[in-house]
């Protein structure tokens, strides 16, 4: 009798992974808009609170869904945010100050989402 590894169990249905894609893209932009106030508020810790959190989502969800669409999902919402708060508005206001703290929230952030991104996935357990 030869010993084979079980076959891994199939992804959900397509509803489903849409769904989850689609609430990571709208979690992705709320934490970047709250990483955008936390991290010029509290420098450097608030930097540091961001940054986690930011890895947090991402790594949730690669491992939520189990692709890099997960990630890729969460990181497109996160950067449609913090792109948007960036820009500011034609009388001067803006969220983002200018600063290190701002692009090593920027910098950052896109760097996890490329760590999380291409970390290797776990086979899904057997039923």
């Amino acid at each position: 009798m030869s010993a084979t590894a079980p076959a891994p169990s199939p992804l959900p249905p397509p509803g489903v992974r849409y769904t989850s894609y689609a609430v990571l893209l709208v979690l992705g932009a709320l934490v970047g808009a709250a990483g955008s106030l936390v991290q010029a508020a509290w420098f450097p810790g608030g930097l540091l609170l961001a940054l986690l959190a930011v890895a947090g989502l991402f790594y949730g969800g690669l491992r939520a869904t189990g692709t890099q669409v997960g990630v890729a999902s969460a990181a497109a919402g996160w950067l449609v945010a913090v792109i948007l708060l960036s820009l500011g508005r034609p009388e001067g206001d803006g969220v983002f100050g200018g600063g290190a703290g701002e692009l090593l929230f920027l910098f950052g952030g896109m760097a996890l989402a490329v760590m999380c991104a291409t970390l290797p996935r776990l086979p899904r357990p057997a039923p």
